[in-house]
Formats: C-alpha cells, sequence, structure tokens
C-alpha cells in the first residue's frame, strides 16, 4: 500500500509554488507515495492543479475558532498518515501532527516548534546560503530515506509542466485583448508586490520597458500589465505612463482565480516582477523569469530564486554600496539590457 503523507506550506503564494520542488522529489519516489498537502484557501486552487498533489486539505488558519482547530485535528487523524512534513515549522502545526499520532514528523530544526517532531533538519535557512526550494528538496529527499522510498534522480524544470496545446490556446487569449505582432514576445509585467517584498517603483518599470523596447531586436514586445488585488490602479498608471511614451500595453485579462491566472501565464515569453506569487508561479512553469529583489540577508536572490532552468530567470538587487532595499539603486539600464538579450536570444 502507497505510503500516505502530509505536506504542509501554509503560507504564501510564492512560499507554496518553492514547494513544487519537493512535491515532485516526493511524486517520483518508487514506490509512489499518496500526497496530500495542507494549505490555506487560497492557495488551494494552485494546490488542486498541482501534478504531484493526490489530495488537499485545508487550514482554517491560526485565527480560526476552537470548532475549525477540532476539525481540523479530526480530519488529519482519520485520514491515518504515515508522515508529516512540515516545510516551514510553526508551533501550531507541530502539535497538529503530534495530537493526530502522525509516528514520522519530519521539519526544519527551527525555535520551539521542533520538540513536537521526531525528525529534525538542521538547515540554518537565514543564512540564506542556497535557494528555498532546494531547503524543501533537502527536507523530502531526507522524509524519504527515513520511509525506505527510491529515487533514481531528482527531477528538474518544468516543475509544472503543460503541453503545448495548451500553452498555444493561452497565448491566443492572451493575444486576443492587444493588437498583438505574433512574431515579437509577449511579456507580462507584474509591478505590484502583495505586501510581501519591496519592490521597483511604477516610474522605474515604465523607464524598464521602455529601454528593453529599444533594445528588442524587430521593434516592440508585446506588453501585458497583472495586477492583483488592490493593485488595479497602479498597473493602471503604468500603462498610462508607457502609452505618453508611444508604448502600448494592457492589463492582463481578468481570471477567475489564482490557478486561471497560472494558467494564463503559460501563454507568454517571460514575466518581470519582484520577488511574489506570479514570479514564483512563472518559475515553476519554466517560463523566463527577471526578479527584482532587496539585497538583505533573508531575502536575497538566490534564497527567493525561481526554480526555473538556470538560462531562463535573471535577477536584480541593490548593489553592495547602496541600502538593502533601496530598489531606486538598481541599474535599470543594466537591467534592460539584460532583459532584451534574453528575450532576443
Amino acid at each position: 500500500m502507497a505510503k500516505k503523507l502530509l505536506v504542509v506550506r501554509n503560507d504564501k503564494i510564492g512560499d507554496f509554488m518553492l514547494a513544487w520542488p519537493a512535491l515532485a522529489c516526493l511524486k517520483s519516489a518508487s514506490p509512489a507515495p499518496h500526497i496530500t498537502v495542507l494549505v490555506p484557501a487560497y492557495t488551494a486552487p494552485l494546490a488542486s492543479a498541482c501534478p504531484w498533489v493526490d489530495e488537499v486539505m485545508i487550514d482554517p488558519g491560526s485565527q480560526a475558532e476552537q470548532p475549525a482547530q477540532k476539525a481540523l485535528l479530526e480530519s488529519v487523524k482519520s485520514a491515518q498518515f504515515d508522515a508529516l512534513l512540515t516545510l516551514f515549522s510553526t508551533p501550531r502545526i507541530g502539535w497538529l501532527g503530534w495530537r493526530a499520532g502522525i509516528p514520522l514528523r519530519v521539519a526544519p530544526a527551527t525555535k520551539w516548534a521542533q520538540v513536537f517532531y521526531n525528525v529534525r533538519i538542521r538547515q540554518r535557512r537565514s543564512r540564506s546560503e542556497k535557494p528555498e526550494y532546494q531547503y524543501n528538496v533537502d527536507l523530502a529527499c531526507e522524509l524519504l530515506a527515513r520511509l525506505s522510498l527510491s529515487l533514481n534522480a531528482l527531477p528538474t524544470p518544468p516543475f509544472w509542466p503543460v503541453d503545448d496545446v495548451q500553452r498555444s490556446a493561452q497565448r491566443k487569449r492572451l493575444t486576443s485583448c492587444i493588437e498583438a505582432r505574433p512574431d515579437a514576445p509577449l511579456v507580462v509585467v507584474h509591478p505590484g508586490s502583495g505586501g510581501s517584498a519591496v519592490n521597483l517603483s511604477i516610474d522605474q518599470y515604465a523607464a524598464l520597458i521602455s529601454n528593453i523596447d529599444r533594445q528588442l531586436e524587430g521593434g516592440s514586445a508585446n506588453w501585458l500589465i497583472s495586477a492583483g488585488p488592490g493593485e488595479e490602479t497602479a498597473a493602471q498608471t503604468l500603462i498610462d505612463q508607457l502609452a505618453d511614451a508611444s508604448i502600448k500595453a494592457k492589463h492582463v485579462p481578468a481570471s477567475t482565480s489564482v490557478a486561471d491566472f497560472a494558467y494564463q501565464l503559460t501563454g507568454a515569453d517571460m514575466l518581470i516582477a519582484g520577488s511574489t506569487g506570479p514570479l514564483h508561479i512563472a518559475g515553476c512553469l519554466n517560463i523566463a523569469t527577471a526578479g527584482f529583489y532587496p539585497a538583505k540577508r533573508s531575502a536575497t536572490p538566490l534564497r527567493w530564486q525561481t526554480c526555473n532552468s538556470a538560462d531562463r530567470r535573471l535577477a536584480f538587487s541593490p548593489p553592495a554600496s547602496a541600502d538593502q532595499q533601496d530598489m531606486s539603486s538598481i541599474d535599470i539600464e543594466t537591467a534592460a539590457q539584460q532583459i532584451s538579450a534574453l528575450l532576443n536570444r
């Protein structure tokens, strides 16, 4: 009988997308385990779309009332999991796994939450010595070893494989809202931050796009601007600024869910954004990415690297001479040169 695993990554969208390489690692083991993920409701559509997930369980969150917490405990108990893998450890989840009687409980050895786990892996993530997704893969491999499940090779990008038919359909969907040039690259820019990280200003994004456009072979790209909840005004401001510079850009078509938005991205050639959920969705899809990051130790381009192929990702952050979060110090012209070179390629 297949081992039943509960994997927890119950915080932001970007964090959950960086768990997909670990989920792919687990699902690629032999014999393949049954994988349930515990996620908040807002990432559940993405979890349901993940090819490495068999079942999705909703976490009501730490602020939920006692009846909801009790119902979650009963659901976890009744599932009779063989193992719990918590990629980001919190006392509430550790206690949940312990009370549910899950026999093997694996988590990073961080803070006092580790007392609820019987396998604790010392990682020292705060040093940012490797990508976040690699820390997650390391935990997954330790879990597989403890369960005596074999893995012949680590999975490689794309961690969200989508066939050419789907990509073609989504490209038509994206180009239907603009006067698209069929031979030009289709680039989505997400200027919002979702509150998760500092980002370029709207003026910087306008300058970046103008610089890229001038350096593209054959003329302008097809530009689409995306926005998260509450970010629509900023997106429109960027579109208006580009129009003043004679560059046409349109909003990404409205989506019904975060998973629908993700599928739309499969039709794009590149996504440009700060270190946000959309950037890491694009990374999983193995779309080219250009990410803008602060330079602080806990948020470096290495730590929050996208999980696409190395030749499809670019990262930019403030120079060593500037404040770690001074995004205005990023050299926009140099960034534009590297991005346009990748698009031309």
